[in-house]
């Protein structure tokens, strides 16, 4: 049978590593968050990048090049 003090310091062992733990698992829950919100950013531009895309791209088949007003030195 182990002693009382081995017992307690198995606990206090056990406590700091919990301790321990926890502050990792909050570091971690931070790191990614910043990640989600990253992730959600770069998520909207390429969204808008590509309907401009898709906007440029219909606006250049709707016009020929004989659509488009002479240079000015004509």
């Amino acid at each position: 049978m182990t002693s009382p003090s081995s017992t307690e310091d198995r606990i206090a062992d056990l406590e700091v590593q919990l301790a321990h733990h926890a502050h990792i698992i909050d570091e971690l829950h931070e790191m990614v968050k910043k990640q989600w919100a990253e992730i959600d950013k770069l998520t909207r531009t390429a969204t808008f990048l590509a309907d401009r895309l898709h906007t440029v791209e219909d606006g250049a088949r709707k016009t020929s090049p004989g659509d488009e007003p002479p240079p000015p030195h004509y």
